[in-house]
C-alpha cells in the first residue's frame, strides 16, 4: 500500500511586509523559486524533471501574484517547461491545503513526486487587494450572504474580539501569550534550532546593493507583557458595539499577527521511492482534514478540524507529541487550548506566527517545516497542525515522524 512522506522541508526566512522590509525589492515569484530551488536541491539526484506536479498557495492572487503564480516561481526556480504547476487558494491555509492535496495525489497514485509550496509577498500585494476593483472594495460575499448571516460578515479582527469576550479571555492573557510566541521565538533561533530549516536569502535592492536575511524580521526578544500593554485596541469600531454589544476591545496589533513576506516548500513522495533513491524519509502525512464553521466566529473552526483529524486518525489529543497552531491572534490559540484541553508546553514550542510572522500563502508549509523540526529534535512521534482561515474554514494536518 502506497503511503505519503516527506523528505524536504525548507522555509524562507520572514520578512517584515511593508516598505523597508528585507523582501521589499523581491519579486514574488524569485521569493517563492527560492523555497522550491532549496527544497529540490538538498535532495541528492532529484532532477527537477522527475517532478510530477508544484501545488503551490497564496492567498493574494492578484498584480504580481496572479496568473497561477506557482508556474512562474517553478519556470523561475529553474524547473523545466515539462513541469506543472498550480495554484490553490484556501486563504491561510492555502500551503497546508497544497500539502493536502500532494498527499493525496501520492496516495492515489497520480504522483510519485510532487513538491507542496507557498508564497505570499504582503509587501507587493497587500491584504485584501483581490477584492479591490478601480480603487473600490468589492462585495465579494453577494446578498444570499447578506441574508443568511444578518448583518453581513465581519473583519478577521472582529472575529477574534468575539472569540475572546466568548471564552472570557482577558487583555493580560492575549498580551502574556504574545510576548511568550516571541521568547520562544527568539529561544529557538539562538539555540540553533531553525538552522537547518531556513534557506537564507541574498536579496540585490534598486541601487544594486546586496543584503542577506539569515533569520526572520519580526521576532522581538525584548518584548513583554507590559510593552504590549501599551498598545492600543486595532479594531475598535462603534459599528461593531452596535451590533455585538460590549466587546472591550482587547485586540491590538501586538497580540495579533504582523504583515509578512515569505515562502516555504516540501518535497513529498513514497517511502518505497524515497528509499530506493537514497532520500531520508522524515515523516508521513498521517491525516488530513478540513472542516467549515462559523464565519461569523470565523475562526474557530480549528477546533472541530482537530477533533475531525484525531477521530480519523485513531488518536487522542495526548497522543500528539508536538502542536503547531497558527497564531493569526493570541486568542484563537487560547480559545482552542481551553477546548482541546493541549497541554500548552506541547504547542508553538519554537515560537508562532505572532512573532516568526504569517506570510499567508506560506504559512501552512512553514508550520509543518517547523513542526517537523520540533519532532526529530524531541524525538516526538505524532505532530498536528491547524490553520483557521477567512470564511470560518481551517485545515488540520498529522505528520508521523518516521
Amino acid at each position: 500500500m502506497r503511503d505519503a512522506v516527506i523528505v524536504e522541508a525548507v522555509r524562507t526566512p520572514v520578512g517584515k511586509g511593508r516598505a523597508g522590509g528585507a523582501y521589499a525589492d523581491v519579486h514574488p515569484v524569485e521569493l517563492h523559486a527560492h523555497a522550491l530551488r532549496s527544497a529540490v536541491g538538498r535532495l541528492p539526484g532529484l532532477d527537477p524533471a522527475e517532478i510530477d506536479d508544484v501545488i503551490g498557495g497564496a492567498v493574494g492572487q492578484v498584480g504580481e501574484q496572479s496568473g497561477n503564480t506557482t508556474r512562474f516561481a517553478a519556470l523561475a526556480a529553474g524547473f523545466p517547461e515539462s513541469v506543472p504547476a498550480t495554484t490553490v487558494d484556501r486563504q491561510c491555509g492555502s500551503s497546508q491545503q497544497a500539502l493536502s492535496f500532494a498527499a493525496q495525489g501520492v496516495l492515489a497514485g497520480a504522483y510519485d513526486i510532487v513538491v507542496a509550496s507557498g508564497v505570499e509577498s504582503m509587501s507587493h500585494v497587500p491584504i485584501g487587494s483581490s477584492a479591490v476593483v478601480d480603487g473600490v472594495r468589492a462585495d465579494v460575499h453577494g446578498p444570499s450572504i447578506a441574508r443568511l448571516y444578518e448583518g453581513g460578515l465581519i473583519p478577521q479582527g472582529v472575529s477574534a474580539e468575539l472569540i475572546a469576550r466568548k471564552w472570557d479571555l482577558s487583555r493580560e492573557q492575549l498580551d502574556e501569550f504574545a510576548a511568550q510566541s516571541h521568547r520562544r521565538a527568539a529561544r529557538a533561533w539562538e539555540q540553533g534550532h531553525f538552522a537547518g530549516q531556513v534557506a537564507p536569502l541574498d536579496v540585490t535592492h534598486a541601487d544594486g546593493s546586496v543584503t542577506r536575511l539569515e533569520r526572520d524580521e519580526t521576532v522581538r526578544p525584548s518584548t513583554t507583557p507590559e510593552i504590549l500593554a501599551g498598545l492600543k485596541p486595532a479594531f475598535a469600531d462603534e459599528r461593531w458595539t452596535e451590533r455585538f454589544g460590549d466587546l472591550d476591545w482587547k485586540v491590538t496589533a501586538g497580540n495579533s499577527s504582523p504583515i509578512n513576506d515569505g515562502s516555504a516548500a516540501l518535497v513529498v513522495t513514497t517511502s518505497e521511492i524515497a528509499e530506493r533513491r537514497g532520500w531520508r524519509p522524515r515523516a508521513r502525512i498521517h491525516t488530513t482534514t478540513v472542516v467549515g464553521d462559523d464565519p461569523v466566529f470565523m475562526l474557530t473552526g480549528i477546533i472541530p478540524a482537530t477533533a475531525k483529524a484525531l477521530a480519523r486518525a485513531g488518536l487522542t489529543i495526548d497522543d500528539i507529541d508536538a502542536f503547531e497552531v497558527n497564531e493569526a491572534f493570541s486568542s484563537v490559540v487560547l480559545s482552542w487550548l481551553a477546548e482541546t484541553g493541549a497541554d500548552p508546553a506541547k504547542v508553538n514550542v519554537d515560537g508562532g506566527a505572532i512573532a516568526i510572522g504569517h506570510p499567508l500563502g506560506a504559512s501552512g508549509a512553514r508550520l509543518t517545516t517547523t513542526l517537523l523540526g520540533v519532532l526529530e529534535r524531541t524525538g516526538g512521534r505524532y505532530g498536528l497542525q491547524t490553520m483557521c482561515e477567512a470564511g470560518g474554514t481551517a485545515n488540520a494536518t498529522i505528520i508521523e515522524r518516521i
